[in-house]
């Protein structure tokens, strides 16, 4: 990470507290706490299997757990579901793509305005002014969204004819569409080749630095969580090992043990 950045880390805005998960006899996630602070990126990595994704879907009320809690700058959420997390303030990307292949890159990202979009039925059947000018607001933001990801010359293009780092980049866009203060990312950059993630990376910094959201993403490549984070949680099977800046994550014997298999023997 860069030492100069537009919006400085602060206080903690996201804490999981002693948060347990269990499908039948089957525990996914056990008693594991984190705080992520303000405008940070922190990664979340394990082995396959670890819980990463299961714990990203605590969050954001996918799965209920069966302990512990979760608080967003500093309330507890008593009630958690995807709809709820989204109006606080957290949104979500996938692991596999979730675009409407059909339409085009601006349709999709405004698929995330919806949080944004207050007109009835009736006023945007009748094209009631307020529907007009509620529309426009939000085609402007998704075109300014757009021009951030330099995606201009391809807004009009249907997603699906798109490479798939392209489809990610979209992704991305939509999330942002929602103007959520932290994004959960689930492996961003899976599947793509060293261009394509040297790409992300550059735009998941952007977005960090000039539009200071929040981050918390799972990602394999060990090269480039330890470029891009700021913390480091290291899940091994359901619990946490780690959890610290790139570097001391990077030396902690119980995570080289746990991607090296010794501490599965």
């Amino acid at each position: 990470m860069l030492d100069t950045r537009s919006f400085p880390i602060g206080d903690p805005i996201l804490e999981v507290n002693n948060i347990s998960l269990s499908f039948g006899g089957v525990k996914a996630i056990t008693d594991t706490s984190f705080k992520v602070l303000q405008h940070e990126i922190k990664a979340i990595i394990g082995p396959n299997g670890a819980g990463k994704s299961s714990l990203l879907n605590c969050i954001n009320g996918i799965y209920k757990p069966q302990e512990g809690s979760i608080a967003f700058k500093g309330r507890k959420l008593e009630k958690i579901t995807p709809k709820l997390i989204a109006e606080e303030g957290i949104s979500r990307t996938f692991q596999n793509l979730a675009l409407f292949k059909r339409m085009s890159v601006l349709d999709n990202i405004l698929v995330g305005r919806k949080l944004h979009m207050h007109a009835n039925f009736l006023s945007v059947a009748f094209q009631m002014p307020s529907a007009r000018t509620e529309e426009q607001a939000n085609l402007e933001r998704c075109e300014e969204i757009v021009e951030f990801l330099e995606v201009q010359d391809i807004m009009h293009t249907p997603v699906g004819k798109l490479p798939y780092g392209l489809q990610k980049k979209v992704e991305l866009g939509r999330a942002l569409a929602t103007e959520a203060q932290v994004l959960l990312l689930d492996e961003p950059m899976a599947g793509m080749n060293v261009e394509e993630k040297r790409e992300m990376c550059r735009f998941i910094l952007k977005v960090n630095d000039e539009l200071g959201t929040t981050m918390v993403l799972i990602e394999h490549d060990m090269g480039v969580v330890m470029d891009i984070s700021d913390n480091v949680v290291v899940l091994d099977y359901g619990k946490i090992i780690a959890d610290g800046p790139p570097d001391e994550v990077r030396a902690n014997q119980d995570v080289i043990d746990a991607y090296l298999g010794v501490a599965h023997d």
